[in-house]
């Protein structure tokens, strides 16, 4: 018996990724679509930059998927050949059914993308959910990973039960309601009416995971060789920063950890910090 897909209908499933199909005309650069095969069902990724660059993988967070690297894509491609994977489970492309996430099955997928994109090894960098994966994979699979960027990881410290509440709170008030709490979430991020928009479509026809995303053992996070970049933001409302950022320090020693005191969770526009990072510029 199939699982349950993770859109609530057909018809809210083919708004979603009828504007995700708007965004990616808007892709500001030359680029492929690719259908992985792997054990979690089909994996779509978007890819470009030159096929001799060095591998760059971007993971989007949870109720979301790879439209919203757009703005950062070309810089990223500038230097890297990137792969921007949407992630099972979530608002994309690739398969409809989420898998558990207190198995392997995460970094198990990620092991049969590279796989499939014939990738030995590559950089990340993810968001949220995104930095969850890349913290799995890297734990599982030291050797394949080069460099790890995070932008506010789930899983290294515990989340927040406020936001449930506020949103509990908002949800009387309908679409006003609704987009509040999009705009807390995101925080000091700027966002277009556009994102708010297809944040509210997403969420009116997506379900997401409603528990609480699994923190990674000390003895994971041990095994994590390579260097590592943590972003997060002082305000977040979705995962504990100040938790997350001492317990980073303790588990990850190698890691450079910035944390931004007016950002929340919508850490956006970050390439600046990610770029010199992944190519080892000091700045």
């Amino acid at each position: 018996m199939r699982a349950v897909s993770v859109f609530k209908s057909a018809e809210g499933k083919n708004a979603i990724l009828g504007v995700y199909d708007s965004l990616l005309e808007k892709w500001p650069i030359p680029y492929e679509k690719y259908v992985l095969k792997t054990g979690q069902g089909d994996t779509f990724a978007v890819v470009c930059g030159e096929k001799t660059l060095p591998a760059l993988l971007l993971l989007h967070g949870s109720s979301s998927n790879s439209a919203m690297w757009i703005a950062d894509i070309s810089e990223y491609a500038a230097h890297f050949r990137v792969y921007a994977v949407d992630i099972p489970g979530e608002p994309g492309k690739s398969a409809d059914v989420r898998p558990d996430l207190k198995t392997s099955a995460y970094s198990d997928w990620l092991n049969d993308v590279l796989d499939g994109l014939c990738i030995d090894k590559a950089s990340f960098a993810g968001i949220s959910l995104g930095g969850w994966v890349c913290l799995k994979f890297a734990a599982a699979h030291p050797d394949r990973v080069s460099m790890l960027a995070l932008l506010c990881p789930a899983g290294i410290g515990p989340q927040k039960a406020s936001v449930m509440l506020y949103a509990m709170l908002m949800k009387p008030l309908g679409k006003k309601g609704e987009d509040k709490l999009i705009r807390k979430v995101m925080g000091s991020a700027e966002i277009t009416d556009e994102t708010v928009e297809y944040s509210r479509l997403i969420s009116k026809n997506f379900s997401p995971y409603l528990g609480e995303v699994p923190i990674i053992e000390d003895d994971e996070l041990g095994r994590i060789i390579c260097p590592v970049l943590l972003i997060a933001g002082q305000k977040d409302v979705l995962i504990n920063t100040e938790k997350t950022v001492k317990r980073a320090n303790k588990t990850l020693p190698q890691a450079v950890v910035v944390t931004l005191p007016n950002a929340g969770h919508g850490l956006i526009d970050q390439r600046e910090r990610i770029l010199p990072f992944l190519m080892g510029i000091d700045k």
